[in-house]
C-alpha cells in the first residue's frame, strides 16, 4: 500500500467516525424533542380531590380534576356570602349585629349583641378575617336570618345558570346540603370579581377596623397568602373545615388574561395555585382582533341627503386566546339598507369573531355621520298655495 493510499483510508475511517458522531448526537436530540414538548405542555399534577383552572372572560376550563363532582366548600361560601351583601345592601348601612350572630363558631372578630357596625367594615371581617360571626351579622340584617338568607344565596346561584350549587348558611360550616363544584365555584368568583367593591376588598392584604367601645382599632390580615406569594394574585378567598378539608379561589392577572384557580380538599394548595397559574399564563394571552376604525363599511340609504353612510368600530376588540389558537374568522351583520334620519354616532352593526365556530368577541358598528333626509323640491302650487304643506 502506497502513502497517498493509507493517507486516504485513514481520512475516510476520520470521516465515517465523525459521521457516526454527528447521526449519534442527531439521534439523541430526536429522542430529547418529544419528552422536551411533553414537558412544556404537560399539566401541573395536584393533590386537590377537585381542581379546575378557568379564563374569567370566556369561562373555558384550562385544567380540570373532577371540576364538576359535588363537594363542601367551607368558608369560600362567603363569596356567595359577600356579592349577595353588596347586591343587597349598602356599605355606609350601619348594622346592628342580631344576638345570634354574637358568637357563632369559628372563625370571628368577637362581635357583640346589638353593637352598631358599618356594612363595609363588616365585608371586610368577611373577607380578610374569614369571620363567621360577620357572616352571620350580614345575614340577620339584609334577610332577617340566616334560612331567608340561604335562600337570596340560592337564587343568586340559579340566576348564575349553577345547578350544582346549593347553599345552606352565609359562613360555610358543614351542613350535607351545602354544596358546589370546582367549576361552579370558578364562575362565581369570575362574576363577583365584576363587582369594584368585592375586586378592592379581597386584594386588601391588612385592614383596620374598629373595636367595640373602644378608640383603639383591630387589625385584619388577609387569611389569603397569595397576595404575598404571588405577584399577579388579584383575591380571593380561602376555607377550611375538618369535613371539606383545605379549599381556596384565587384570581390572578397578568397582561390583560385573568386567571380563576379554585382547589376543593387539597393540603398543599398553595403550591397547587401557584403551579395551575403558570400553567395558564404559559398558555393563554390576550389579542387585539381589530384596531379601531379598522373594520368600515359603507351601508346604503334610502332618502337621505347622501346616498351611503359609512359605519366603522369605534373601539379596538379583544379576545383571550390560547397562544397555539385555531384559525379566527368573522362576520359582519349589518342592514342591507337604512333609513334617512341616521344620527353620528347610532349603532348600526355588529362584527362577531370565532374560533373554530365558537365565538370569542363581538365589536357594534357605529355611524361615523349623520344622514338627514333629503329635502323636496316644492311643487308649483306649494309655492303658491304655502298652507298646502
Amino acid at each position: 500500500m502506497t502513502e497517498g493510499d493509507a493517507l486516504a483510508e485513514n481520512m475516510g475511517e476520520s470521516f465515517m467516525k465523525k459521521t457516526i458522531r454527528i447521526l449519534c448526537f442527531l439521534f439523541a436530540v430526536l429522542l430529547l424533542v418529544p419528552n422536551m414538548i411533553h414537558a412544556e405542555s404537560a399539566a401541573p399534577s395536584v393533590s386537590a380531590s377537585s381542581a379546575v383552572l378557568i379564563e374569567a372572560e370566556s369561562g373555558k376550563i384550562i385544567y380540570g380534576k373532577n371540576e364538576n363532582q359535588r363537594r363542601g366548600m367551607a368558608s369560600t361560601t362567603k363569596i356567595m356570602t359577600a356579592i349577595v351583601a353588596l347586591e343587597n345592601a349598602s356599605l355606609d348601612k350601619l348594622v346592628t349585629v342580631a344576638p345570634a350572630a354574637a358568637g357563632v363558631e369559628g372563625s370571628s372578630v368577637y362581635l357583640y349583641a346589638g353593637e352598631e357596625i358599618a356594612m363595609e367594615t363588616l365585608l371586610y371581617a368577611l373577607m380578610l378575617q374569614s369571620a363567621n360571626d360577620a357572616a352571620a351579622a350580614i345575614a340577620y340584617d339584609v334577610a332577617g336570618g340566616i334560612e331567608s338568607f340561604a335562600a337570596m344565596m340560592n337564587e343568586k346561584a340559579a340566576e348564575l345558570g349553577l345547578a350544582d350549587t346549593h347553599f345552606m348558611n352565609p359562613h360555610g360550616l358543614d351542613d350535607e346540603n351545602h354544596y358546589t363544584t370546582a367549576y361552579e365555584l370558578a364562575k362565581i368568583a369570575a362574576y363577583a370579581l365584576e363587582n369594584e367593591t368585592f375586586a378592592e376588598i379581597v386584594s386588601t392584604e391588612k385592614k383596620l377596623i374598629p373595636l367595640h367601645n373602644s378608640s383603639a382599632s383591630r387589625l385584619l390580615v388577609n387569611h389569603n397568602r397569595l397576595l404575598r406569594q404571588y405577584d399577579d394574585i388579584i383575591g380571593v378567598k380561602t376555607g377550611f373545615t375538618k369535613k371539606c378539608g383545605r379549599t381556596l379561589v384565587s384570581a390572578a392577572e397578568r397582561d390583560g388574561v385573568r386567571l380563576i384557580c379554585v382547589t376543593l380538599n387539597d393540603g398543599d394548595d398553595w403550591k397547587d395555585h401557584r403551579a395551575l397559574l403558570d400553567y395558564g399564563f404559559s398558555l393563554y394571552e390576550r389579542e387585539e382582533l381589530a384596531v379601531a376604525h379598522a373594520l368600515s363599511y359603507d351601508v346604503h340609504v334610502c332618502g337621505g341627503e347622501t346616498d351611503t353612510v359609512r359605519v366603522s368600530n369605534a373601539e379596538a376588540c379583544y379576545a383571550v386566546l390560547a397562544k397555539a389558537h385555531g384559525k379566527i374568522t368573522m362576520t359582519v351583520e349589518l342592514p342591507r339598507f337604512l333609513y334617512a334620519g341616521v344620527e353620528e354616532g347610532d349603532a348600526v352593526g355588529t362584527v362577531r369573531f370565532f374560533e373554530n365556530g365558537v365565538e370569542l368577541a363581538s365589536v357594534k358598528l357605529y355611524a361615523e355621520s349623520g344622514v338627514p333626509a333629503q329635502k323636496k323640491e316644492k311643487t308649483f302650487w306649494q309655492k303658491l298655495f304655502p298652507f298646502l304643506d
